[in-house]
């Protein structure tokens, strides 16, 4: 595990810890926080891209930064990551997860190992945040999480069964932990995105650097039962940061263990 930090902690400012922060919308949520005077605490296990994502942050607000190299399926790695930046700061006041892996599949035809894999990082990986921090919030019976999860969770999608089977599970996952630390006083939210233009969903189509790519996703795919974006365009990253932020800020102190779902109409809200 490594650790970056710039400046000295200010006492004042609201500390986030955002996983998942080395690139797409975990960056974006880290640049988002930090244009609103947050702290922040980067996790991620790729550490090249993780001081990239840093130096964007550092480059653009005045705030204090340090990043972490954690892999979330590694327990201890998430203790130590959590107690270091309450060693630094005295406090977590916000968590942002959004780690999470993507494959695709047959449920009847794909590897297990595939799903295991994706279970690991999407659901257990989540659970060893969820406890580190929340045991932490717990404790001074303050904070707000939210967890990004996906729209793939509330509909069924071709090829999409270890995935969206996944974020479904975050999805109660994160719900029952809002109703079990409501009476301490945490606020517990998903955010749920649909077709967002990072890498992950680049890695979907036949060439991730040809743009025209999106249109085969906003249009739809009546053989594979998909709905199109009924708004016409896909979100950015920088859409769902926003979304992030307003259910962590005090603007949503009244909403707790809610899926908000950030799709362009493209689920219908089904």
């Amino acid at each position: 595990m490594g650790e970056r930090a710039v400046s000295v902690a200010r006492s004042d400012a609201p500390v986030a810890v955002i996983t998942g922060a080395a690139a797409g919308i975990g960056a974006a949520v880290a640049r988002t926080l930090a244009s609103h005077a947050y702290s922040v605490a980067l996790l991620d296990r790729d550490g090249a891209e993780l001081e990239r994502a840093a130096a964007e942050v550092r480059a653009v607000s005045g705030v204090d930064v340090v990043t972490h190299v954690v892999d979330v399926t590694d327990r201890e790695a998430v203790d130590a990551a959590t107690a270091a930046v309450v060693k630094k700061f005295g406090r977590i006041d916000a968590l942002a997860h959004v780690a999470g892996i993507l494959d695709t599949g047959s449920v009847v035809d794909s590897d297990p190992q595939a799903w295991r894999n994706i279970y690991d990082v999407n659901v257990f990986g989540l659970l060893n945040v969820l406890q580190s921090v929340g045991q932490h919030m717990r404790s001074r019976r303050a904070g707000s999480i939210v967890v990004v999860s996906s729209n793939a969770a509330g509909v069924p999608r071709v090829g999409m069964g270890a995935y969206g089977s996944s974020k479904a599970a975050a999805t109660m996952l994160v719900r029952t932990a809002g109703l079990e630390l409501a009476a301490d006083g945490i606020r517990v939210n998903v955010v749920a995105p649909g077709s967002t233009d990072t890498s992950m969903q680049r890695s979907l189509w036949s060439d991730p650097n040809d743009d025209s790519g999106a249109e085969g996703v906003i249009a739809g795919n009546l053989e594979a039962y998909r709905v199109g974006i009924p708004l016409g365009k896909l979100a950015t990253a920088a859409d769902i940061a926003d979304s992030v932020h307003f259910l962590l800020s005090d603007r949503a102190a009244h909403i707790t263990m809610q899926a908000l779902y950030v799709d362009g109409g493209a689920t219908l809200k089904a």
